[in-house]
Protein backbone atom coordinates (compact mmCIF):
# COMPACT_ATOMS: atom_id res chain seq x y z
CA UNK A 1 0.00 0.00 0.00
CA UNK A 2 1.27 3.48 -0.83
CA UNK A 3 1.17 6.04 1.95
CA UNK A 4 -2.19 7.70 1.43
CA UNK A 5 -4.01 10.64 2.92
CA UNK A 6 -7.07 8.82 4.19
CA UNK A 7 -7.81 8.59 7.90
CA UNK A 8 -9.46 5.40 9.08
CA UNK A 9 -10.42 4.08 12.47
CA UNK A 10 -10.30 5.85 15.78
CA UNK A 11 -6.77 6.50 16.98
CA UNK A 12 -5.65 5.80 20.49
CA UNK A 13 -4.62 9.40 20.72
CA UNK A 14 -1.30 9.52 22.44
CA UNK A 15 -0.80 12.90 20.84
CA UNK A 16 -3.64 14.39 22.89
CA UNK A 17 -2.26 13.01 26.13
CA UNK A 18 1.18 14.49 25.61
CA UNK A 19 -0.20 17.80 24.41
CA UNK A 20 -2.02 18.55 27.64
CA UNK A 21 -0.99 21.76 29.31
CA UNK A 22 0.19 19.98 32.44
CA UNK A 23 2.37 17.54 30.50
CA UNK A 24 5.72 19.12 29.67
CA UNK A 25 7.58 18.30 26.50
CA UNK A 26 10.11 15.64 27.47
CA UNK A 27 12.95 17.37 25.63
CA UNK A 28 12.54 20.30 28.02
CA UNK A 29 11.74 18.04 30.98
CA UNK A 30 14.97 16.05 30.53
CA UNK A 31 17.24 19.08 30.66
CA UNK A 32 17.12 19.38 34.44
CA UNK A 33 16.75 17.00 37.43
CA UNK A 34 13.13 16.25 38.30
CA UNK A 35 11.95 13.78 40.96
CA UNK A 36 13.40 12.57 44.25
CA UNK A 37 17.08 11.54 44.18
CA UNK A 38 18.24 7.97 44.54
CA UNK A 39 19.74 6.89 47.86
CA UNK A 40 23.15 6.19 46.26
CA UNK A 41 26.15 8.53 46.38
CA UNK A 42 25.21 10.13 43.04
CA UNK A 43 21.64 10.95 44.12
CA UNK A 44 20.31 10.47 40.59
CA UNK A 45 16.88 12.00 39.99
CA UNK A 46 13.68 10.20 39.03
CA UNK A 47 13.15 11.27 35.40
CA UNK A 48 9.87 9.63 34.44
CA UNK A 49 6.85 11.78 33.59
CA UNK A 50 3.67 11.59 35.60
CA UNK A 51 1.71 8.43 34.64
CA UNK A 52 -1.01 10.57 33.05
CA UNK A 53 1.60 12.05 30.69
CA UNK A 54 3.18 8.78 29.56
CA UNK A 55 2.70 7.81 25.94
CA UNK A 56 2.13 4.10 26.57
CA UNK A 57 1.53 2.11 29.73
CA UNK A 58 2.56 -1.51 30.20
CA UNK A 59 2.17 -3.53 33.38
CA UNK A 60 4.85 -5.96 32.22
CA UNK A 61 7.35 -3.11 31.80
CA UNK A 62 6.52 -1.83 35.27
CA UNK A 63 7.00 -5.33 36.69
CA UNK A 64 10.48 -5.60 35.17
CA UNK A 65 11.40 -2.28 36.74
CA UNK A 66 10.25 -3.47 40.16
CA UNK A 67 11.99 -6.82 39.73
CA UNK A 68 15.30 -5.21 38.81
CA UNK A 69 15.12 -2.54 41.51
CA UNK A 70 14.58 -5.22 44.15
CA UNK A 71 17.71 -7.07 42.96
CA UNK A 72 20.22 -4.35 42.03
CA UNK A 73 22.65 -3.62 44.82
CA UNK A 74 23.65 -0.11 43.72
CA UNK A 75 20.77 2.40 44.18
CA UNK A 76 22.21 4.65 41.46
CA UNK A 77 22.26 1.82 38.91
CA UNK A 78 18.73 0.92 40.00
CA UNK A 79 17.62 4.49 39.36
CA UNK A 80 19.32 4.51 35.96
CA UNK A 81 17.49 1.34 35.01
CA UNK A 82 14.21 2.79 36.31
CA UNK A 83 14.70 5.83 34.09
CA UNK A 84 16.09 4.15 30.97
CA UNK A 85 14.18 0.88 30.58
CA UNK A 86 10.75 2.49 29.97
CA UNK A 87 12.14 5.55 28.22
CA UNK A 88 11.35 4.42 24.67
CA UNK A 89 8.01 2.83 25.33
CA UNK A 90 6.12 4.00 28.35
CA UNK A 91 7.42 7.48 28.81
CA UNK A 92 8.33 9.45 25.75
CA UNK A 93 8.61 8.28 22.17
CA UNK A 94 5.32 6.70 21.10
CA UNK A 95 3.97 9.72 19.24
CA UNK A 96 1.06 7.94 17.54
CA UNK A 97 -0.57 4.53 17.85
CA UNK A 98 -3.77 3.27 16.27
CA UNK A 99 -4.27 -0.40 17.08
CA UNK A 100 -7.25 -0.70 14.73
CA UNK A 101 -5.24 0.54 11.74
CA UNK A 102 -2.15 -1.35 12.91
CA UNK A 103 0.00 1.79 12.75
CA UNK A 104 2.44 3.31 15.22
CA UNK A 105 4.96 6.14 14.90
CA UNK A 106 8.03 6.15 17.15
CA UNK A 107 10.58 8.92 17.55
CA UNK A 108 14.13 8.51 18.86
CA UNK A 109 14.36 11.59 21.05
CA UNK A 110 14.04 15.29 20.33
CA UNK A 111 13.24 14.99 16.61
CA UNK A 112 9.75 14.14 15.33
CA UNK A 113 10.88 11.50 12.84
CA UNK A 114 11.07 7.73 12.87
CA UNK A 115 14.44 6.14 12.11
CA UNK A 116 14.33 2.48 11.07
CA UNK A 117 17.65 1.77 12.77
CA UNK A 118 16.83 3.52 16.04
CA UNK A 119 13.40 1.94 16.33
CA UNK A 120 14.81 -1.55 15.82
CA UNK A 121 17.24 -0.90 18.66
CA UNK A 122 14.83 1.00 20.91
CA UNK A 123 12.55 -2.04 21.19
CA UNK A 124 15.27 -4.71 21.48
CA UNK A 125 15.19 -4.82 25.28
CA UNK A 126 11.44 -5.59 25.30
CA UNK A 127 11.85 -8.82 23.31
CA UNK A 128 11.19 -11.18 26.22
CA UNK A 129 7.98 -9.35 27.10
CA UNK A 130 6.28 -9.70 23.73
CA UNK A 131 5.15 -13.26 24.45
CA UNK A 132 3.45 -12.26 27.72
CA UNK A 133 2.19 -8.74 27.00
CA UNK A 134 -0.39 -8.67 24.20
CA UNK A 135 -0.74 -4.88 24.25
CA UNK A 136 3.00 -4.38 23.92
CA UNK A 137 3.17 -6.98 21.14
CA UNK A 138 0.37 -5.21 19.27
CA UNK A 139 2.27 -1.93 19.51
CA UNK A 140 5.42 -3.51 18.06
CA UNK A 141 3.37 -5.12 15.30
CA UNK A 142 1.95 -1.70 14.44
CA UNK A 143 5.45 -0.23 14.32
CA UNK A 144 6.54 -2.98 11.92
CA UNK A 145 3.50 -2.45 9.70
CA UNK A 146 4.10 1.30 9.50
CA UNK A 147 7.75 0.71 8.65
CA UNK A 148 6.81 -1.81 5.99
CA UNK A 149 4.86 0.93 4.23
CA UNK A 150 7.93 3.16 4.32
CA UNK A 151 10.42 0.51 3.16
CA UNK A 152 8.24 -0.84 0.37
CA UNK A 153 8.09 2.64 -1.13
CA UNK A 154 11.47 4.13 -0.22
CA UNK A 155 13.95 1.32 0.58
CA UNK A 156 16.97 3.61 0.32
CA UNK A 157 15.71 5.97 3.02
CA UNK A 158 16.17 5.58 6.76
CA UNK A 159 14.10 8.28 8.49
CA UNK A 160 10.46 9.12 7.92
CA UNK A 161 7.72 11.63 8.63
CA UNK A 162 4.59 10.72 10.61
CA UNK A 163 1.97 8.70 8.71
CA UNK A 164 -0.86 10.87 7.33
CA UNK A 165 -3.38 9.02 9.53
CA UNK A 166 -1.68 10.39 12.65
CA UNK A 167 -2.68 14.01 12.05
CA UNK A 168 0.91 14.98 12.91
CA UNK A 169 2.39 17.36 10.39
CA UNK A 170 5.71 16.68 8.66
CA UNK A 171 8.84 18.29 10.08
CA UNK A 172 11.26 20.42 8.11
CA UNK A 173 14.73 18.89 8.15
CA UNK A 174 17.26 21.65 7.47
CA UNK A 175 19.88 19.01 6.61
CA UNK A 176 17.66 17.69 3.81
CA UNK A 177 17.16 21.09 2.20
CA UNK A 178 19.10 21.56 -1.00
CA UNK A 179 19.92 17.84 -1.18
CA UNK A 180 19.47 15.94 -4.43
CA UNK A 181 18.53 12.27 -3.99
CA UNK A 182 18.19 9.64 -6.69
CA UNK A 183 15.80 7.89 -6.77
CA UNK A 184 13.73 11.01 -5.90
CA UNK A 185 11.71 11.12 -2.68
CA UNK A 186 8.71 12.98 -1.29
CA UNK A 187 9.74 14.98 1.78
CA UNK A 188 6.15 14.84 3.06
CA UNK A 189 6.83 11.12 3.65
CA UNK A 190 10.62 11.01 3.96
CA UNK A 191 12.40 12.97 6.68
CA UNK A 192 15.85 12.09 5.41
CA UNK A 193 16.99 9.76 2.64
CA UNK A 194 20.49 8.78 3.66
CA UNK A 195 21.07 5.22 2.53
CA UNK A 196 22.36 3.12 5.43
CA UNK A 197 22.19 -0.65 5.07
CA UNK A 198 21.88 -1.04 8.85
CA UNK A 199 18.53 0.78 8.70
CA UNK A 200 17.13 -2.09 6.66
CA UNK A 201 18.76 -4.48 9.13
CA UNK A 202 16.85 -2.68 11.89
CA UNK A 203 13.55 -3.41 10.16
CA UNK A 204 14.43 -7.11 9.82
CA UNK A 205 15.67 -7.20 13.43
CA UNK A 206 12.39 -5.85 14.82
CA UNK A 207 10.36 -8.17 12.58
CA UNK A 208 12.33 -11.25 13.64
CA UNK A 209 12.14 -10.31 17.31
CA UNK A 210 8.37 -9.95 17.08
CA UNK A 211 7.81 -13.24 15.26
CA UNK A 212 10.23 -15.20 17.46
CA UNK A 213 8.28 -14.07 20.53
CA UNK A 214 4.71 -14.29 19.21
CA UNK A 215 4.74 -16.70 16.25
CA UNK A 216 2.18 -14.33 14.71
CA UNK A 217 2.33 -15.02 10.97
CA UNK A 218 -0.14 -12.19 10.26
CA UNK A 219 2.81 -9.80 10.54
CA UNK A 220 3.96 -11.19 7.18
CA UNK A 221 1.26 -9.44 5.18
CA UNK A 222 1.53 -8.23 1.59
CA UNK A 223 3.05 -4.90 2.63
CA UNK A 224 5.71 -6.60 4.75
CA UNK A 225 6.60 -9.03 1.96
CA UNK A 226 6.84 -6.11 -0.47
CA UNK A 227 9.24 -4.38 1.93
CA UNK A 228 11.39 -7.50 2.20
CA UNK A 229 11.44 -7.76 -1.59
CA UNK A 230 12.68 -4.17 -1.79
CA UNK A 231 15.44 -4.94 0.70
CA UNK A 232 16.74 -7.67 -1.58
CA UNK A 233 16.56 -5.23 -4.48
CA UNK A 234 18.90 -2.92 -2.53
CA UNK A 235 21.21 -5.81 -1.62
CA UNK A 236 21.52 -6.85 -5.24
CA UNK A 237 22.07 -3.30 -6.48
CA UNK A 238 24.55 -2.19 -3.83
CA UNK A 239 26.71 -5.31 -3.97
CA UNK A 240 27.72 -4.47 -7.52
CA UNK A 241 31.02 -2.82 -8.46
CA UNK A 242 31.04 0.83 -9.53
CA UNK A 243 32.10 -0.13 -13.06
CA UNK A 244 30.85 -3.06 -15.10
CA UNK A 245 33.03 -5.11 -17.48
CA UNK A 246 32.65 -2.47 -20.22
CA UNK A 247 33.48 0.45 -17.88
CA UNK A 248 29.92 1.65 -17.64
CA UNK A 249 29.43 3.42 -14.31
CA UNK A 250 26.73 1.74 -12.24
CA UNK A 251 24.63 3.93 -9.94
CA UNK A 252 21.30 2.98 -8.39
CA UNK A 253 21.40 5.59 -5.62
CA UNK A 254 23.22 8.87 -5.15
CA UNK A 255 22.93 11.71 -2.65
CA UNK A 256 24.58 15.11 -2.66
CA UNK A 257 24.03 18.61 -1.37
CA UNK A 258 23.81 21.60 -3.66
CA UNK A 259 26.16 24.55 -3.13
CA UNK A 260 25.19 26.34 0.08
CA UNK A 261 23.36 23.37 1.58
CA UNK A 262 24.28 22.17 5.07
CA UNK A 263 25.57 18.73 3.94
CA UNK A 264 27.60 20.07 1.02
CA UNK A 265 28.58 18.23 -2.13
CA UNK A 266 29.50 14.53 -2.27
CA UNK A 267 32.19 13.52 -4.74
CA UNK A 268 31.63 11.61 -7.95
CA UNK A 269 28.19 13.07 -8.52
CA UNK A 270 26.90 12.04 -5.12
CA UNK A 271 28.05 8.44 -5.46
CA UNK A 272 31.03 8.62 -3.12
CA UNK A 273 34.18 6.56 -3.50
CA UNK A 274 34.18 3.80 -6.17
CA UNK A 275 34.01 0.17 -5.09
CA UNK A 276 34.86 -3.23 -6.49
CA UNK A 277 32.89 -6.44 -6.08
CA UNK A 278 33.52 -8.40 -2.87
CA UNK A 279 30.26 -10.13 -1.96
CA UNK A 280 29.50 -7.48 0.66
CA UNK A 281 26.83 -4.80 0.30
CA UNK A 282 27.84 -1.17 -0.06
CA UNK A 283 26.35 1.67 1.96
CA UNK A 284 26.40 5.42 1.41
CA UNK A 285 26.14 6.49 5.04
CA UNK A 286 27.10 5.05 8.41
CA UNK A 287 24.83 4.31 11.40
CA UNK A 288 25.81 7.75 12.70
CA UNK A 289 24.24 9.32 9.57
CA UNK A 290 27.71 10.44 8.48
CA UNK A 291 29.01 9.71 4.99
CA UNK A 292 30.98 6.51 4.55
CA UNK A 293 34.60 6.88 3.46
CA UNK A 294 34.56 3.48 1.72
CA UNK A 295 31.36 1.69 0.75
CA UNK A 296 31.78 -1.66 2.47
CA UNK A 297 31.10 -1.02 6.15
CA UNK A 298 32.23 -4.16 7.97
CA UNK A 299 29.95 -4.07 11.04
CA UNK A 300 26.87 -3.20 8.98
CA UNK A 301 27.56 -6.17 6.73
CA UNK A 302 28.10 -8.37 9.79
CA UNK A 303 24.70 -7.28 11.09
CA UNK A 304 23.13 -7.90 7.68
CA UNK A 305 24.55 -11.43 7.56
CA UNK A 306 23.15 -12.23 11.02
CA UNK A 307 19.73 -10.67 10.39
CA UNK A 308 19.30 -12.41 7.04
CA UNK A 309 19.81 -15.74 8.80
CA UNK A 310 17.13 -14.78 11.31
CA UNK A 311 14.83 -13.72 8.47
CA UNK A 312 15.24 -17.12 6.82
CA UNK A 313 14.52 -18.84 10.13
CA UNK A 314 11.21 -17.07 10.74
CA UNK A 315 10.09 -17.55 7.14
CA UNK A 316 10.88 -21.25 7.34
CA UNK A 317 9.04 -21.61 10.64
CA UNK A 318 6.01 -19.78 9.27
CA UNK A 319 6.07 -21.72 5.99
CA UNK A 320 6.06 -18.43 4.08
CA UNK A 321 7.99 -17.28 0.98
CA UNK A 322 10.54 -20.10 0.53
CA UNK A 323 12.11 -18.19 -2.36
CA UNK A 324 12.88 -15.26 -0.06
CA UNK A 325 14.25 -17.62 2.59
CA UNK A 326 16.61 -19.09 -0.02
CA UNK A 327 17.84 -15.63 -0.99
CA UNK A 328 18.36 -14.72 2.66
CA UNK A 329 20.47 -17.81 3.34
CA UNK A 330 22.48 -17.30 0.16
CA UNK A 331 23.27 -13.66 0.88
CA UNK A 332 23.96 -14.29 4.57
CA UNK A 333 26.65 -16.83 3.69
CA UNK A 334 28.06 -14.76 0.83
CA UNK A 335 28.39 -11.66 3.00
CA UNK A 336 29.91 -13.55 5.94
CA UNK A 337 32.56 -15.15 3.73
CA UNK A 338 33.36 -11.77 2.14
CA UNK A 339 33.85 -10.15 5.54
CA UNK A 340 36.44 -12.71 6.57
CA UNK A 341 38.14 -12.61 3.17
CA UNK A 342 38.28 -8.87 2.59
CA UNK A 343 38.27 -7.03 5.93
CA UNK A 344 40.61 -8.94 8.27
CA UNK A 345 44.37 -8.40 7.99
CA UNK A 346 46.77 -9.63 10.68
CA UNK A 347 43.83 -10.51 12.88
CA UNK A 348 42.28 -7.02 12.88
CA UNK A 349 39.01 -6.02 11.19
CA UNK A 350 38.92 -2.86 9.08
CA UNK A 351 35.95 -0.57 9.67
CA UNK A 352 35.50 0.12 5.96
CA UNK A 353 36.96 -1.27 2.72
CA UNK A 354 36.31 -0.62 -0.96
CA UNK A 355 37.09 -3.93 -2.62
CA UNK A 356 39.97 -2.27 -4.42
CA UNK A 357 42.63 -2.61 -1.74
CA UNK A 358 41.81 0.38 0.48
CA UNK A 359 41.06 -0.01 4.22
CA UNK A 360 39.96 2.43 6.92
CA UNK A 361 41.13 1.43 10.40
CA UNK A 362 38.80 3.01 12.97
CA UNK A 363 35.52 2.49 14.73
CA UNK A 364 32.45 4.61 15.43
CA UNK A 365 30.35 4.40 18.57
CA UNK A 366 27.07 3.91 16.75
CA UNK A 367 25.83 0.32 16.50
CA UNK A 368 26.56 -1.63 14.36
CA UNK A 369 30.22 -1.05 15.16
CA UNK A 370 33.26 -3.28 15.23
CA UNK A 371 33.18 -3.15 19.03
CA UNK A 372 29.60 -4.44 18.96
CA UNK A 373 30.29 -7.52 16.78
CA UNK A 374 29.52 -9.96 19.67
CA UNK A 375 26.33 -8.04 20.50
CA UNK A 376 25.28 -8.33 16.87
CA UNK A 377 25.73 -12.10 17.07
CA UNK A 378 28.45 -12.23 14.42
CA UNK A 379 31.14 -13.80 16.59
CA UNK A 380 32.06 -14.76 20.15
CA UNK A 381 33.77 -12.36 22.54
CA UNK A 382 36.70 -14.77 22.76
CA UNK A 383 37.34 -15.01 19.02
CA UNK A 384 41.05 -14.12 18.66
CA UNK A 385 40.44 -11.67 15.80
CA UNK A 386 37.83 -9.83 17.85
CA UNK A 387 40.08 -9.72 20.91
CA UNK A 388 42.93 -8.26 18.85
CA UNK A 389 40.62 -5.80 17.08
CA UNK A 390 39.05 -4.65 20.33
CA UNK A 391 42.46 -3.94 21.85
CA UNK A 392 43.18 -1.62 18.94
CA UNK A 393 39.75 0.02 19.05
CA UNK A 394 39.99 0.98 22.72
CA UNK A 395 43.39 2.64 22.28
CA UNK A 396 45.17 5.38 20.37
CA UNK A 397 45.21 3.02 17.41
CA UNK A 398 41.59 4.04 16.80
CA UNK A 399 41.52 7.70 15.68
CA UNK A 400 38.10 8.13 17.29
CA UNK A 401 39.04 6.79 20.72
CA UNK A 402 39.54 9.50 23.34
CA UNK A 403 40.29 9.43 27.06
CA UNK A 404 39.96 12.11 29.69
CA UNK A 405 40.24 12.14 33.47
CA UNK A 406 36.63 11.06 34.06
CA UNK A 407 35.31 9.73 30.78
CA UNK A 408 36.62 7.74 27.83
CA UNK A 409 35.36 5.76 24.88
CA UNK A 410 34.80 5.81 21.15
CA UNK A 411 33.10 8.69 19.39
CA UNK A 412 32.97 9.55 15.71
CA UNK A 413 32.87 12.45 13.26
CA UNK A 414 29.16 13.04 13.91
CA UNK A 415 30.10 15.22 16.90
CA UNK A 416 33.90 15.48 17.21
CA UNK A 417 36.92 13.44 18.21
CA UNK A 418 36.98 14.56 21.89
CA UNK A 419 33.33 13.67 22.53
CA UNK A 420 33.12 9.87 23.02
CA UNK A 421 29.70 8.27 23.26
CA UNK A 422 28.50 6.30 26.33
CA UNK A 423 27.07 3.86 23.79
CA UNK A 424 30.62 2.66 23.11
CA UNK A 425 31.11 1.68 26.74
CA UNK A 426 27.86 -0.31 26.58
CA UNK A 427 29.21 -2.14 23.52
CA UNK A 428 32.44 -2.79 25.40
CA UNK A 429 30.47 -4.54 28.17
CA UNK A 430 28.70 -6.75 25.63
CA UNK A 431 32.16 -7.52 24.22
CA UNK A 432 33.84 -8.94 27.31
CA UNK A 433 33.46 -11.55 30.05
CA UNK A 434 36.07 -9.90 32.29
CA UNK A 435 34.42 -8.74 35.54
CA UNK A 436 36.81 -5.87 36.19
CA UNK A 437 36.50 -4.55 32.65
CA UNK A 438 32.70 -4.75 32.83
CA UNK A 439 32.57 -2.79 36.10
CA UNK A 440 35.01 -0.17 34.81
CA UNK A 441 32.88 0.45 31.73
CA UNK A 442 29.64 0.33 33.72
CA UNK A 443 30.73 2.97 36.20
CA UNK A 444 32.28 5.09 33.48
CA UNK A 445 28.69 5.40 32.23
CA UNK A 446 26.93 5.61 35.59
CA UNK A 447 29.21 8.36 36.91
CA UNK A 448 28.70 10.54 33.85
CA UNK A 449 25.03 11.35 33.35
CA UNK A 450 25.44 15.02 34.20
CA UNK A 451 23.30 14.50 37.28
CA UNK A 452 20.27 13.73 35.10
CA UNK A 453 20.07 9.93 35.41
CA UNK A 454 19.76 9.49 31.64
CA UNK A 455 22.26 8.38 29.00
CA UNK A 456 23.65 11.14 26.81
CA UNK A 457 24.64 10.98 23.17
CA UNK A 458 28.25 12.11 23.75
CA UNK A 459 30.37 13.57 26.56
CA UNK A 460 33.28 16.03 26.43
CA UNK A 461 36.44 14.41 27.87
CA UNK A 462 37.74 17.83 28.98
CA UNK A 463 34.60 18.79 30.87
CA UNK A 464 32.07 16.01 31.52
CA UNK A 465 29.38 18.56 32.37
CA UNK A 466 29.31 19.34 28.65
CA UNK A 467 27.42 16.76 26.61
CA UNK A 468 25.09 16.43 23.63
CA UNK A 469 21.46 15.41 24.04
CA UNK A 470 20.37 14.98 27.66
CA UNK A 471 17.84 12.46 26.39
CA UNK A 472 18.71 9.90 23.72
CA UNK A 473 16.15 7.09 23.62
CA UNK A 474 18.34 4.66 21.66
CA UNK A 475 21.20 5.01 24.17
CA UNK A 476 18.79 4.61 27.09
CA UNK A 477 17.42 1.41 25.58
CA UNK A 478 20.88 0.05 24.84
CA UNK A 479 22.01 0.72 28.41
CA UNK A 480 19.04 -1.06 29.97
CA UNK A 481 19.40 -3.94 27.49
CA UNK A 482 22.99 -4.31 28.70
CA UNK A 483 21.89 -4.43 32.35
CA UNK A 484 19.39 -7.16 31.50
CA UNK A 485 22.20 -9.05 29.76
CA UNK A 486 24.34 -8.78 32.90
CA UNK A 487 21.33 -9.93 34.93
CA UNK A 488 21.56 -13.22 33.03
CA UNK A 489 25.29 -13.81 32.53
CA UNK A 490 26.88 -11.84 35.39
CA UNK A 491 24.27 -11.43 38.17
CA UNK A 492 26.93 -11.41 40.91
CA UNK A 493 28.28 -8.14 39.56
CA UNK A 494 25.08 -6.13 39.88
CA UNK A 495 22.66 -8.06 42.14
CA UNK A 496 22.63 -8.57 45.89
CA UNK A 497 22.27 -12.31 45.20
CA UNK A 498 24.02 -14.33 42.52
CA UNK A 499 20.79 -15.47 40.84
CA UNK A 500 20.12 -14.72 37.18
CA UNK A 501 17.00 -12.90 36.08
CA UNK A 502 15.14 -12.93 32.75
CA UNK A 503 12.11 -10.66 32.12
CA UNK A 504 8.87 -12.44 31.33
CA UNK A 505 9.90 -15.66 33.06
Amino acid sequence: MKLGLGVTGIAISLVVATAQADCPDYTTYAQSPQGNPSSGPLGLPYMRPDPACRTFNSTSVEKVILDMKSRLKDPDIARLFENTFPNTLADTTVKYYNEGDNLAFIITGDITAQWLRDTGNQFAHYHNLLSVDVDLANLVKAVINNEARYVSQYPYCGAFQPPPESGLGPSVNDWALGVIVNPPVNNQTVFECKYEIDSLCGFIKLSSSYYEATKDVSMMNAEWLAAIDQIFRVINEQSQASFDADWNFISYYNWTGLPGSLPGAVNNGGNGEPKGYTGMVGTHHRPSDDLSTFAFLTPANAMLSVELNKLAAILDHAGVAPNISYQAKHWSKTIEQAIWEHTVVDGIFAYETNGLGSRYMMDDANVPSLLSLPYLGFLDVNHPDYVKTKKMLMSRGNPYYAKGRDFSGIGGPHIDVWNPWPMSQVSNIFGTNDDEEILTSLYTIVNNTGGLGLIHESIDIYNVSRYTRPWFAWANSYFSEMLLDLAQRKPHLIFTENKSYTPGQ
